[in-house]
C-alpha cells in the first residue's frame, strides 16, 4: 500500500498538486477539470462528506487528510502559492479550450473583429511573466509530458487554439468526445506535418479549382455561374472527405449543395464532362420534355474510387430555396442505409454545403438539426460544410445577418463540434476536414466545418459588390488566390520549384479545353451495384386504371394477422375496441370503416414485398384516433405493431410519430422517396392546413421537380380536409394551391370518400410503375360516418374510381339537373335528397380532381339524357376549392354530353371569403345549409 501511495497519480511526486485541485473541489467543483471531477465524485460519501469509516484504504484515508488538511492550512492563509498557480494554470489550458477560437486568425481577409478576450491574459488567471519559466502540471492537456514550463503550455495552447483554427467543441456534454477531440489538435498544435505527396496532391487539387474558374471567368465574363473565387479549398476538403470516408468503408456519400462552388464540385469532384458544362453555358443543351433548370441547380451522380474501393456520389438538385436541399439529403440518405441495413450510418454519409448567411437564417437548418437523432430520421451524423463568404448577396454587418457571434451557433443546439478553419491555410483546412470525417466515424454525430473565406466577385459575376462593401472589396482587389499563397509556401521551404507549379496549371487547362474529365478519382465504368435502378419506372404514359384487385381468401387472411395482438400485451380499453370492431368488421357483423381499409392496404403491400414508411405528427395513433397501427403495451409502455408481422422475411413497416416539423419532415419523406422507387412512402399531415409550413417543399420538389430536373418520385401526402366547424384553420387543406401546380401530369389529387377507395388508391400507388406525388385530401367526419363504409368484396374486387357515378334507383330519364363535387359534401348532399325525395338529380363524384378524369365523367353524364343543368358543389368558398382550377374541364366534359350544356353549369359553395373557414359552429352550420340547398335549388 505505502508503494502504491507514493506511484499512485493521487500521490507521489503530484500531492501537493493533487491537494490544492481537491481543496479547489471542495470550494466550487465547476472550477475543476471534468475528468478530476469525476474522479473526486466517485469518492464515498456519507451524508455530503468523503467518509472515514467506509473501507477505502490507505490510499484514499491518506488522501482525504492530506485535502482537510490544506483546506485548514488556506483559511489560515498559509496555502502554498506554487499550488494556487498550479490550479490557475489548469484554469488558463481550460479557457484557450473554451475561448482560443475568438482568438484564432480565421479570417484570410484579416477585417474579422473580434472582442477582447480576457479568459486567455495571464493576469487573469493571477499569472505574470514571471511564472513563465516555473514549470507546472500539464493535467489533461496533450503535450506529452506531465509538466512543463507555463511558457512551453501557453505556447502549446497558441498554437492549438488560436492559429488558423478556431474550434468549438467545450460545449459538448460528453466527455468522452471532448476528450477525443482534445487530443486530436493538442497532440499535434492543430498543423501535423503533411508528406511531400500529400502537399503535392493537395496542390494539384486546388490549382483544378482555380482553374476551371480562372477559364470560365475568362471565356463567359459576367455570366452567372456563383464561382468559387476566394473559397478554392472547398475541392482539396470535399476530395478529402471522399477519399477518407471511402478508406473507412463509406460506399455512398450524397450531398446536398448551395450554389457557390456548385459547378466546380460537378466538374473537379464528381466528373462532370467539361464539354457537357461548356454546352450548357454556350445553351446548346436540349431537353426532351419539361423545364430544365439553370445550371448551379443541376444534381449529378458518379462513382470514384478511393483506398477502400468504389464509391457513388450522388449530389441533389437544388432550387434557389438553399438550406431546403438539407432534409432532402437526409431523407435520401436514411433511404440508402435503410436499403442496406446500415443502421449505423457507416456506408453513407451525408454531406450537406451550406452558404454563412443562410446557415444562420434559414429556419429548416434548425429543423434539420433536431431531427439528427430522432429514430425515424437520424442518419448516423452528417458533416456540414458552411462556405463562409462572409457576407449575405449585399450583407455583411454581423449585427445585420444574426444575433449570434458565428454563423454556426445554430450547431450548439445539438452539440456538434464546429471548427472554423481559415481557407487560405489548405493544410488547415485538410486537418480540421479529417478531424471532422474521423469524429462522424468515430461518435456518430453531426460536425461542423466553417470554411472562412470570401468571395472575389460580387454574389454572382454580374454584381459589382464595391458599392455596398467597399472595404472589403478593396482588400480582396489585392489579395492573392490561396493556390498563390500555398505556392509560394512550398516554394519557400523548397517543396516546389516555380517550373512545377506552372506545369500543374498548365496541365490541367490544357485537359479542361480538350473535354478530359479532371476528376481524378473517377470511375469510367462504374459499379452500378451501388445506386437504385430506375429503370422499371421508366416511360410510363399517365394510366389512371391499375387493377388493384385481391384474392377475398388471402385478404381475408391479411386482415386476420393485422387485427391480432400476442399475448402479454396489454392493450388501452379504446384500442382494444378499436381491434375488437376490426374483427368483427372481418366477420361481416359491421360495415368496414377506413381506418381497417386504410391499414389492411398497408398490408397487402408489405405482404407483395414492397416497403411501407408512414410519417406524421401522431401517425401511430392518427391524429382522429382512426388508426391505432402501434399499440402501447400499458403494463410496460412498450409498442407492438402488427403490421411488422404480416408474414415471414417481409419488407420493413416503418411508421413514426414525427417531431413538430412539416418542412424538415415534408422535405426528408420526398428525399427518401425519391431514393425507394418500389415503396409506398407516406407523409401525413396533421391537419391538412399544416402543410403550409412545408410548401415550399411542395413548390420547388414535389410538384416540379420532374418537369425541372427529371426526378421521379412517388411521394404520397395525407391531409386531412373537410368542413366541419373547426374554424379557418382546421378546415381546408388548401386544394386550390395544389390545383394550381398542377400540369403535364406532375402529380395527382384525389379526394376519396369511401374505404374501399382509399384502399385501392393506396395500393395503386406502388402497384402500378408511373412514380408521381399524389396528394390525397383525406377525411375527418367520414372516418367514422355510419354511410362512408365498404365490404370485403369491394376491397377484393374493385379498383379506384375516378369518378363515382350515381348508380341509385332514381330513373334516368327524369334526372333533370346533376350535381357534381368531391368529398364529405356528398354525404351531405346525399342526405337532402333522400330527406327531400329530390330524384330528379344525381350527384356524381369526382374523386380524382387531377388529372381530370375527362372520360370516366362523360361517360356517368350521358347516362342521363335529359339533363338540363350541371352543378358544381363544394364545401370551399368561391375563390377556394376546386372551382376556379377544374370548371373548364366541367364545361368541356358538359359541352361533350350535348351542345350548349356546358353554359348551364352553376356554382354552389360558400362565398368569396380570404379566410378559408368561418370560425363560428353557428355560421358554418348556416353556410353547411345553403351551400346544399344551391346545388338542387339554385
Amino acid at each position: 500500500m505505502e508503494l502504491m501511495w507514493r506511484t499512485s497519480h493521487m500521490s507521489g511526486g503530484n500531492a501537493h498538486y493533487v491537494e490544492a485541485l481537491y481543496e479547489q473541489y471542495l470550494n466550487d467543483p465547476s472550477t475543476v477539470p471534468d475528468e478530476w471531477r469525476q474522479t473526486f465524485d466517485q469518492l464515498p460519501r456519507l451524508e455530503g462528506t468523503p467518509a472515514h469509516d467506509v473501507p477505502l484504504g490507505p490510499i484514499r484515508d491518506q488522501f482525504y487528510q492530506l485535502a482537510r488538511e490544506r483546506r485548514g492550512a488556506a483559511a489560515s492563509g498559509t496555502a502554498s502559492s506554487e499550488n494556487r498557480k498550479q490550479v490557475k494554470v489548469l484554469q488558463l489550458i481550460n479557457a484557450y479550450r473554451f475561448r482560443g477560437h475568438q482568438r484564432a486568425d480565421i479570417d484570410p481577409l484579416g477585417l474579422r473583429r473580434s472582442e477582447s478576450v480576457p479568459d486567455l491574459d495571464l493576469s487573469f488567471h493571477d499569472l505574470t511573466q514571471a511564472d513563465m519559466n516555473t514549470a507546472f502540471q500539464t493535467g489533461s492537456l496533450f503535450l506529452g509530458k506531465d509538466e512543463a514550463p507555463l511558457k512551453e503550455i501557453v505556447e502549446a495552447l497558441e498554437q492549438t487554439y488560436c492559429r488558423s483554427i478556431g474550434c468549438e467543441f467545450m460545449h459538448i456534454v460528453n466527455t468522452e468526445e471532448k476528450r477525443w477531440l482534445q487530443q486530436r489538435f493538442e497532440s499535434v498544435r492543430s498543423k501535423p506535418k503533411y508528406s511531400q505527396s500529400e502537399r503535392e496532391h493537395l496542390l494539384e487539387r486546388l490549382t483544378a479549382a482555380e482553374g476551371l474558374e480562372s477559364y470560365l471567368a475568362s471565356k463567359y465574363p459576367g455570366t452567372k455561374r456563383f464561382g468559387l473565387e476566394g473559397g478554392e479549398s472547398f475541392i482539396p476538403m470535399m476530395d478529402e472527405v471522399i477519399q477518407r470516408s471511402g478508406n473507412y468503408g463509406v460506399k455512398e456519400v450524397v450531398i446536398g449543395m448551395a450554389h457557390r462552388g456548385r459547378l466546380n464540385l460537378l466538374i473537379n469532384i464528381l466528373g462532370k464532362s467539361p464539354s457537357e458544362l461548356i454546352d450548357e453555358f454556350d445553351g446548346k443543351k436540349q431537353i426532351e420534355r419539361g423545364s430544365g433548370d439553370v445550371k448551379y441547380h443541376q444534381g449529378f451522380s458518379s462513382n470514384v474510387m478511393t483506398p477502400g474501393g468504389e464509391v457513388h456520389l450522388a449530389l441533389a438538385f437544388n432550387p434557389s430555396h438553399l438550406e431546403i436541399v438539407s432534409p432532402v439529403v437526409e431523407g435520401s440518405v436514411r433511404a440508402r442505409q435503410d436499403r442496406r441495413d446500415d443502421g449505423d450510418g457507416k456506408q453513407v454519409l451525408p454531406v450537406v454545403v451550406h452558404g454563412d448567411a443562410a446557415f444562420a437564417g434559414q429556419g429548416v437548418v434548425m429543423e434539420t438539426f433536431q431531427m439528427s437523432q430522432t429514430r425515424g430520421y437520424k442518419t448516423g451524423g452528417t458533416l456540414h460544410v458552411v462556405i463562409n463568404n462572409q457576407v449575405g448577396f449585399t450583407t455583411s454587418r454581423a449585427d445585420d445577418a444574426r444575433s449570434t457571434e458565428y454563423c454556426t451557433d445554430i450547431a450548439k443546439m445539438v452539440q456538434a463540434p464546429i471548427f472554423h478553419v481559415n481557407g487560405d491555410d489548405p493544410e488547415a483546412v485538410l486537418h480540421a476536414t479529417q478531424v471532422a470525417v474521423d469524429y462522424r466515424k468515430e461518435f456518430q454525430r453531426d460536425v461542423v466545418i466553417d470554411l472562412v473565406c470570401y468571395r472575389r466577385r460580387g454574389h454572382n459575376e454580374a454584381d459589382e459588390p464595391s458599392g455596398t462593401q467597399p472595404l472589403m472589396y478593396a482588400t480582396i482587389k489585392s489579395h492573392k488566390s490561396t493556390r498563390t499563397l500555398y505556392v509560394e509556401q512550398l516554394i519557400k521551404e523548397g517543396f516546389l520549384s516555380e517550373e512545377q507549379a506552372k506545369q500543374m496549371g498548365e496541365q490541367y487547362r490544357d485537359d479542361l479545353l480538350a473535354g478530359n474529365h479532371v476528376a481524378n478519382a473517377l470511375v469510367k465504368q462504374p459499379n452500378t451495384g451501388l445506386f437504385v435502378d430506375w429503370t422499371p419506372y421508366l416511360g410510363h404514359e399517365w394510366s389512371g386504371d391499375t387493377d388493384t384487385s385481391c384474392d377475398l381468401e388471402h385478404l381475408t387472411q391479411l386482415a386476420q394477422r393485422m387485427s391480432e395482438i400476442p399475448d402479454g400485451v396489454e392493450v388501452q380499453r379504446q384500442v382494444a375496441r378499436v381491434y375488437e370492431e376490426r374483427r368483427k368488421m372481418l366477420a361481416g357483423a359491421q360495415p368496414m370503416n377506413w381506418g381497417f381499409a386504410e391499414t389492411l392496404a398497408y398490408a397487402t403491400l408489405v405482404d407483395a414485398d414492397h416497403p411501407v414508411r408512414l410519417t406524421g405528427q401522431d401517425s401511430g395513433r392518427g391524429t382522429f384516433s382512426h388508426r391505432h397501427a402501434v399499440v402501447h403495451n400499458q403494463a410496460d409502455g412498450s409498442t407492438y405493431i402488427p403490421l411488422q408481422h404480416i408474414k415471414e422475411g417481409q419488407p420493413a413497416f416503418t411508421i413514426h410519430d414525427s417531431f413538430l416539423s412539416e418542412e424538415a419532415v415534408l422535405a426528408f419523406e420526398y428525399g427518401y422517396a425519391t431514393t425507394t422507387p418500389n415503396a409506398l412512402i407516406v407523409w401525413e399531415a396533421q391537419f391538412g392546413d399544416f402543410f403550409n409550413g412545408a410548401q415550399v417543399v411542395v413548390d420547388q420538389f414535389i410538384s416540379s421537380g420532374e418537369s425541372k430536373w427529371a426526378r421521379l418520385c412517388g411521394l404520397t401526402l395525407l391531409l386531412p380536409h373537410g368542413y366541419e366547424g373547426q374554424g379557418p384553420e382546421h378546415s381546408s387543406a388548401r386544394l386550390e394551391r395544389f390545383l394550381q401546380l398542377c400540369a403535364e401530369h406532375n402529380m395527382q389529387v384525389c379526394v376519396p370518400t369511401t374505404p374501399a377507395q382509399i384502399f385501392h388508391l393506396l395500393r395503386r400507388q406502388v402497384i402500378r410503375p408511373l412514380r408521381k406525388p399524389l396528394i390525397v385530401m383525406s377525411p375527418k367526419s367520414l372516418l367514422r360516418h355510419k354511410d362512408a363504409t365498404s365490404t370485403m368484396e369491394e376491397l377484393a374486387e374493385g379498383r379506384f374510381q375516378m369518378v363515382i357515378p350515381d348508380v341509385g334507383e332514381r330513373d334516368p330519364q327524369g334526372v333533370k339537373r346533376a350535381v357534381l363535387c368531391s368529398g364529405k359534401v356528398y354525404y351531405d348532399l346525399a342526405t337532402y335528397r333522400s330527406e327531400n325525395e329530390r330524384d330528379d338529380t344525381a350527384i356524381i363524384r369526382v374523386e380524382q380532381l387531377y388529372p381530370f378524369p375527362k372520360e370516366e365523367l362523360f361517360e356517368a353524364l350521358k347516362a342521363f339524357p335529359n339533363l338540363e343543368q350541371v352543378v358544381w358543389c363544394q364545401e370551399e368558398p368561391l375563390n377556394q376549392g376546386a372551382w376556379y382550377q377544374s370548371q373548364h374541364h366541367l364545361r368541356l366534359v358538359a359541352s361533350m354530353v350535348r351542345d350548349g350544356l356546358d353554359h348551364s353549369l352553376k356554382f354552389a359553395g360558400r362565398p368569396a371569403s380570404a379566410a378559408p373557414a368561418a370560425g363560428y359552429m353557428s355560421v358554418h352550420v348556416a353556410q353547411q345549409s345553403q351551400l346544399v340547398d344551391d346545388a338542387f335549388n339554385a
